[in-house]
């Protein structure tokens, strides 16, 4: 036995050398007569399924000696002790610095995911992600980059967010993509969210408005009716406010105007079929096309005289048209509904129905009785 064989105590952090692995342990020489046992559960913070999956033959590792067997004259030692003192010092670094470090997740527990930072690391569901995820199978065998949140090293506790990583990094570029974003810019996004009165665009980062009167050029009654959440559009950026970090858009602005689609599809004398939207005073509002309204007067309405366009019309009724005038550069299209229709006969009365109608008038104008 050499004096260094006669040194070894427990609590000692020395060097070793695996020389076989088997189930549950591993036996590894550090110099003494018999080869030191490192029981599986003294491999890592957390659970090891083999030993195989951690170690194998001939790898050199640090371990401490934690038991000695008198009676065996054997050393039980374990490699995940020697990891922890590291850990823990690198650990409380972080958590003072705020710097982040990466670790590979190990595994998925109720509540959340448990990587291997040297000491057994817990990410709560909740610091997984910005977003909601429903399934995390996905991460298991994944990179990923994470903050310590908080420690406790007499309970082994270490709470890690990857959550605050993302937040921070979002931030960045939601910073950067403001200071790049001007009015005027047209820009591809995605639709992340639909409230009542818009969708929510992200573009790169950043998310901006499209307010729903903004989404096209005919009437939308709710976002959902022109978009789903995923939609790739373009956008036009219509204001931006740094300070308050809010973007105005349009997704109108990038289509083809309805006044420039009609001013190439109409012509005066043109027939079509058209929507009663409005009704007025002096005449009817009729849609022709999406987001494009014409006019019908009061005078053009019928052929017959009436008092007002509810006499003979009602909102959202379908009815033909026909094309008088239009002036896409002021948005005026005039239409009839009366040229559509036939004119009505003139009427010819004989010598008798005159002679009766003068009589029947006669006795309210006397003049008329001798009218031939």
């Amino acid at each position: 036995m050499t004096e260094e064989m006669k040194s070894l105590q427990v609590g000692d952090v020395i060097q070793g050398k695996v020389v076989k692995v088997e189930n549950s342990q591993a036996l590894v020489d550090i110099g003494w007569k018999s080869e030191a046992i490192l029981p599986i559960s003294e491999l890592a913070g957390v659970h090891v399924s083999q030993v195989s999956d951690v170690l194998a033959d001939g790898q050199e590792l640090e371990v401490k000696i934690i038991r000695h067997n008198e009676e065996e004259d054997q050393f039980i030692v374990s490699k995940k002790s020697v990891e922890a003192e590291k850990s823990w010092a690198l650990l409380e670094e972080k958590l003072k610095s705020g710097a982040p470090l990466h670790a590979t997740v190990h595994e998925v527990v109720n509540g959340g995911l448990v990587v291997n930072v040297g000491v057994r690391g817990f990410i709560p569901a909740s610091l997984v992600d910005i977003k909601f995820i429903e399934d995390f199978s996905g991460f298991v065998g994944e990179e990923v980059t994470l903050k310590v949140i908080e420690l406790d090293r007499e309970k082994n506790k270490c709470i890690l967010s990857r959550k605050a990583v993302l937040a921070e990094e979002l931030e960045k570029t939601k910073k950067l993509a403001l200071e790049n974003i001007e009015a005027g810019d047209v820009l591809e996004g995605t639709v992340q969210r639909l409230t009542d009165f818009g969708a929510f665009v992200d573009l790169g980062g950043v998310d901006g408005l499209v307010h729903v009167s903004e989404i096209a050029w005919y009437r939308v009654e709710h976002p959902a009716d022109a978009l789903t959440e995923g939609d790739q559009v373009k956008v036009k950026v219509l204001k931006i406010d740094r300070e308050q970090e809010r973007i105005s858009l349009s997704i109108k602005e990038t289509l083809q105007g309805p006044w420039e689609k009609v001013a190439l599809q109409l012509n005066a004398g043109d027939i079509i079929t058209g929507i009663v939207r409005r009704l007025v005073t002096f005449g009817a509002f009729v849609e022709v096309a999406p987001g494009v309204e014409g006019l019908v007067h009061i005078s053009q309405i019928s052929h017959d005289h009436i008092g007002t366009p509810s006499e003979v019309l009602t909102e959202g009724q379908e009815v033909q048209v026909k094309v008088l005038d239009i002036l896409p550069e002021q948005k005026r299209i005039s239409l009839s509904m009366k040229e559509v229709e036939p004119k009505p006969e003139p009427v010819i009365l004989e010598n008798q129905q005159v002679e009766e109608m003068n009589v029947t008038l006669g006795d309210v104008f006397p003049d008329l009785k001798n009218f031939k």
